[in-house]
């Protein structure tokens, strides 16, 4: 198979047509048209479908971008890293994180990184979803609680949990009557919350006040005497420890954990290595203290 046509292929794959394929990499139309042609000619397969001024990947097309993308980034950087005597991280990271990682700790994260790899250019992205690495071109992701995925490895790096806090003005009721409460999305109906206090399970009848759609809105909703909710544990300690907030118990549930993930059928680069050793530094243990201390020493 032809190396050259094979590139220029995933070129015109990875930027959806020929013409921002060639606008992108300074290439003509018709050098990218023809190479791509050649390797349909050569493996018998139609790898586009042609209309309008789009192309769209068949289905034999995108199993071979799949297959073959990640393989050639992985020759380009081996000639990079052989040419340049070493493995220093260099070039282009995209990493998609998640809104409230994002908010406690990316820009820091991503500060330091570029400060201690300058030939590294890092992109970071806020996603909620659960981005497609191959199709959308991420080196890395950061999930939570992922769901198992055969096509990816990675590592936890952070755990967290879910506990119940109120202003310090507002009183838990012993009679069983409704709190007023700040819900993580929708203000629905009134529910029940299960918490866990010294090992023993109690009730806690909530009464949605209000519904906001991140963590940080809602903590900041709490602390100004709203209502109850339920917040990791990071991003209300230092609340909890000063006595502005108050811990009503632990959210009856699994644990919260941050997993950073990469594709498994490439090399780990020097770049994502780096940023994973860079995650590891910021937090060794993965306790939710240090993602706590973390966010306080950003002032």
């Amino acid at each position: 198979m032809d190396l050259l046509a094979l590139a220029d292929f995933n070129l015109v794959a990875r930027h959806g047509g020929v013409g921002r394929a060639a606008r992108a990499a300074g290439r003509p139309k018709a050098t990218l048209s023809r190479r791509v042609a050649e390797l349909e000619a050569s493996l018998g397969l139609r790898l586009f479908e042609r209309g309008g001024r789009t192309l769209k990947l068949t289905q034999e097309g995108r199993a071979l971008h799949e297959r073959t993308a990640a393989l050639l980034t992985e020759l380009d950087e081996t000639a990079v890293e052989i040419a340049s005597g070493g493995s220093t991280p260099r070039g282009l990271l995209r990493i998609s994180a998640p809104l409230l990682f994002s908010q406690m700790a990316m820009g820091r994260l991503a500060a330091g990184f570029a400060m201690k790899f300058p030939d590294v250019r890092l992109e970071a992205t806020t996603e909620d979803r659960a981005v497609d690495m191959v199709e959308e071109g991420y080196d890395l992701v950061i999930r939570v609680n992922p769901d198992p995925d055969e096509t990816l490895v990675g590592r936890a790096f952070l755990r967290d949990r879910l506990v119940v806090v109120a202003s310090a003005d507002l009183a838990r009721p012993g009679d069983g009557s409704a709190v007023p409460a700040i819900a993580r999305g929708t203000a629905s109906g009134r529910q029940v919350w299960k918490v866990a206090n010294a090992g023993e399970t109690s009730d806690i009848l909530i009464d949605p006040v209000l519904g906001l759609s991140s963590m940080i809105m809602v903590r900041d909703a709490v602390r100004a005497g709203v209502g109850a909710a339920r917040l990791p544990v990071s991003l209300i300690s230092h609340d909890v420890a000063a006595g502005s907030l108050v811990h009503w118990g632990d959210v009856d549930g699994p644990e919260i954990a941050l997993w950073a993930l990469y594709p498994s059928r490439r090399l780990l680069s020097a770049r994502v290595s780096a940023f994973l050793d860079h995650l590891k530094t910021a937090f060794p243990t993965g306790e939710p203290h240090e993602l706590a201390a973390f966010v306080r020493a950003q002032g």
